[in-house]
């Protein structure tokens, strides 16, 4: 069973930044996939980053290109998500989660069989 804690959210102004990290515990996090979501009230759960077992392989959703960086650090079980230059559009709960198959496609919410708690991430103009 793996266990997926966020912490790093909070409220910024328009152009901050911000680090969420997540920590992981059970399971062998060195062999999972690992990704970053938000969900907006109203809105269907979005993509927003990924990264391979080793780190060596990332993917961003077209809004936060450019902008966010994923990173990892396999030991101290953890991955990070760098957020610059937040705009209000960007102000949602931001979930990881752990794909443990390693055959899922990183970009689909599907794949990943465990999930964090959620952080809140707000952004003011």
């Amino acid at each position: 069973q793996v266990q997926l804690v966020e912490s790093g959210g909070g409220l910024v102004q328009a152009g901050d930044s911000l680090r969420l990290s997540c920590a992981a515990s059970g399971g062998t996090f060195s062999r999972y996939g690992m990704g970053w979501f938000r969900q907006a009230p109203g809105k269907e759960r979005e993509f927003v980053a990924a990264i391979n077992w080793s780190g060596g392989i990332t993917y961003y959703g077209d809004s936060v290109k450019g902008r966010f960086t994923i990173s990892r650090d396999n030991a101290k079980n953890t991955v990070y998500l760098q957020m610059n230059n937040l705009q209000p559009e960007d102000t949602a709960v931001y979930y990881c989660a752990a794909e443990t198959t390693g055959w899922g496609p990183l970009r689909v919410v599907n794949s990943y069989g465990y999930w964090g708690q959620g952080t809140q991430v707000t952004v003011s103009s």
